[in-house]
């Protein structure tokens, strides 16, 4: 079994900036480092969510035979109004672009990620409320 362990190693850059460093190097940086907007802790997790779902999402289709040519996922949450301020609402919006995709794999994918394989959405589903939809594009069309 795989070790079920995740380590990273976080430091303080100065202001409200973090930069987390994964065994493997990788990096983000979190929190606002003289005066330069960074993205915040929560909004991190939202991002988390959407890659966490989104990898699912592709996977499942793939093992389909569903070819996605793009995939963007909107996320917004809304935060209790006392602290510590989770999340109680969030809304995830799929935008699918490729040939030929299937509506019915698409809802059976994005629900198989909520139901079974997206451990940060079962994490946040723990405090909020999680909806989604999904947008359905021809290699031709915009989006807006």
């Amino acid at each position: 079994m795989e070790n079920a362990w995740r380590e990273v190693s976080t430091s303080w850059q100065g202001g409200t900036a973090f930069l987390g460093t994964n065994k493997d190097g990788a990096q983000i940086q979190i929190g606002k480092l003289e005066g330069q907007s960074g993205v915040g802790p929560m909004e991190a997790v939202l991002t988390a969510l959407a890659a966490c779902t989104g990898d699912d999402v592709l996977a499942i289709l793939n093992k389909k035979r569903q070819h996605v040519t793009e995939l963007k996922i909107n996320v917004r949450g809304k935060r209790a109004e006392n602290p510590p301020k989770v999340y109680t609402e969030i809304h995830v919006e799929y935008i699918l672009r490729g040939n030929d995709l299937q509506e019915k794999d698409i809802e059976k994918a994005i629900r198989l990620s909520e139901e079974k394989y997206c451990s940060v959405g079962a994490m946040l589903g723990k405090t909020a409320r999680i909806c989604t939809s999904f947008k359905m594009l021809t290699l031709d069309e915009t989006t807006n």
